[in-house]
């Protein structure tokens, strides 16, 4: 469940995930399972031109992430994956916010202890 990479000019999970993985994740966070048919009728409203392999792909590579997992169930059609989350939107942002601080402790110890130091709660 390790953030991608930090990309310090975008906003919120689009700083440690691809656009479109951001807002899969940040409906999964909501509904807590889902397959990927519906993820895909969700953000067809957002995104019209998106097709149904695409959100597939990217909740495969969720997976990959670890940000989910998933499960086959028989469904009306045959086999299907359903797809879960792993961890609670804060638990994910804390192991961002551990990762980043670890990151930075070992490449610049003395201005992260600098910087620390100065925050106040």
């Amino acid at each position: 469940m390790e953030p991608h990479e930090f990309k310090l000019t975008e906003e919120g999970m689009k700083a440690v995930l691809p656009p479109l993985e951001a807002e899969i994740m940040e409906h999964m966070w909501k509904v807590k399972v889902a397959t990927a048919g519906q993820v895909y009728e969700y953000m067809k409203e957002k995104h019209p031109d998106i097709r149904r392999s695409t959100i597939s792909i990217l909740m495969n590579r969720l997976c990959e992430r670890g940000l989910l997992k998933r499960s086959v169930e028989k469904g009306r059609g045959g086999m299907r994956y359903v797809y879960a989350i792993t961890a609670t939107r804060e638990e994910f942002e804390e192991k961002v916010v551990q990762s980043i601080l670890d990151a930075l402790m070992t490449n610049f110890k003395e201005a992260t202890y600098a910087y620390l130091s100065k925050i106040k709660k």
